[in-house]
């Protein structure tokens, strides 16, 4: 199993962002897939979560309505589309998927600063 994010940077408060995690050594399409983040010196948190076939997606309280995660079941690809920025967004962002236990991506910087 591999899971690459990509899609991290700088952005400015307001900003937007869209993260992708290639995944690879597993059949896609049978799992949910996650993405978590970590911020400085804070534990890693869950943000939100697509199902197999991408029709239910939750989300945590403090990202809902301004991430959407999406996947892309041909490509085996998952995104996190975010919006509206917030400098307290800041963290690495992890790709994850669990078969039979956890993977993790290596992560993806993502910085919202003026």
């Amino acid at each position: 199993v591999q899971l690459v994010e990509s899609g991290g940077g700088l952005v400015q408060p307001g900003g937007s962002l869209r993260l992708s995690c290639a995944a690879s050594g597993f059949t896609f399409s049978n799992y949910a897939m996650r993405w978590y983040r970590q911020a400085p010196g804070k534990e890693r948190e869950w943000v939100a979560t697509i199902s197999s076939a991408g029709g239910t997606t939750n989300y945590a309280d403090s990202v809902k309505g301004r991430f959407t995660i999406s996947r892309d079941n041909v490509k085996n690809t998952v995104f996190l589309q975010m919006n509206s920025l917030k400098p307290e967004d800041t963290a690495v962002f992890y790709c994850h998927a669990r078969i039979y236990r956890d993977y993790w991506g290596q992560g993806t910087q993502v910085t919202v600063s003026s």
